[in-house]
């Protein structure tokens, strides 16, 4: 694996003491090498959920929003940009409440946004990421 990406995805909101961050950690060394870029996204500080004016950016077409709008969108098209650069993606998914941690779903919901990461077409909706 030479010049490869890694984003590690962190959803633990424990920083210390973690068997999930343990397991990313490990899973990224073994995937990395001297010639890997490992970029790490640790979500325990929050990320913000979608709400109305992210949705009206969301769909407004690119060339016609507006300074607010663009503003709205600014942290999905970060968190976009670290997945499309990336060749591996190590997710960290602790269970909380018999589920994912709230902050993991709203990163989804930050990365899957219609005509950049998926498109809609008349047999259901198709990934646009390689």
């Amino acid at each position: 694996m030479s010049n490869s990406r890694i984003l590690q995805v962190d959803s633990s909101g424990r920083l210390q003491g973690s068997v999930t961050r343990e397991l990313t950690e490990k899973i990224t060394s073994k995937l990395a090498n001297s010639n890997s870029e490992v970029v790490k996204r640790d979500l325990s500080n929050g990320l913000p959920f979608v709400n109305e004016q992210w949705i009206g950016a969301n769909f407004t077409d690119a060339n016609q929003r507006t300074e607010e709008q663009i503003q709205a969108l600014k942290i999905s098209n970060q968190l976009i940009e670290e997945l499309q650069s990336a060749d591996f993606i190590v997710i960290g998914a602790p269970i909380y409440n018999f589920s994912i941690p709230a902050v993991l779903k709203a990163w989804i919901d930050m990365i899957a946004r219609a005509k950049v990461t998926f498109e809609y077409t008349d047999k259901g909706p198709v990934g646009l990421l390689k």
